[in-house]
């Protein structure tokens, strides 16, 4: 008897520690929920991979940032090449820039000034724009490129400047060898 005891034991406290490592199973919304984050996490986004390659194909010191264009654009709601083709328009993709600002965007630069607001870093910069953008214009009625670039900049040409990037944003395709993945 005693040791059937044991063993009883033995195989409760073995099923309860089992029974902890298994992975729990989702059922309804949580397995939808589930199923949506495991394809998240494993699905590489070809935007940031495309936009990486057309910086790099610009020589611009953003190329490493161009997975922090996309997830800012997606948690602002915004086009994700918009914050790139503004840094097109206004320093040649980061590259004519006051030294040490971090600022490829102009941003609370005023016309005909050559200093303005400096961020800590390019990260900070994609950040405080796409914000700026959405929180300052898109929220507050200025839903087109045009609409934007009325309140953004003093060149009425502007406008048609981003949408150029825009358009060679999207349209890219890696013309150096080394940007071209060749799979076999």
């Amino acid at each position: 008897m005693k040791h059937l005891f044991t063993i009883l034991a033995i195989s409760l406290v073995g099923t309860f520690i089992w029974a902890q490592f298994q992975p729990a199973l989702a059922v309804g919304k949580e397995a939808e929920s589930a199923a949506t984050l495991s394809s998240a996490l494993v699905t590489k986004d070809e935007r940031v991979e495309h936009l990486h390659k057309f910086l790099l194909s610009h020589d611009s010191p953003l190329a490493s940032e161009a997975g922090h264009f996309i997830a800012e654009a997606d948690r602002l709601n915004l086009d994700w090449k918009l914050v790139a083709a503004i840094s097109g328009t206004e320093s040649t993709f980061g590259k004519q820039v006051p030294y040490g600002s971090f600022n490829a965007w102009g941003w609370g630069i005023p016309t005909g000034a050559q200093w303005g607001l400096a961020f800590s870093n390019w990260k900070a910069g994609i950040t405080a724009v796409s914000e700026g953008l959405r929180y300052n214009y898109v929220d507050k009625g200025a839903k087109t490129i045009d609409q934007i670039g009325y309140i953004y900049a003093a060149s009425p040409a502007w406008a048609n400047h981003v949408r150029f990037f825009i358009d060679k944003i999207e349209a890219f395709t890696p013309q150096i060898p080394s940007l071209i993945d060749v799979t076999l």
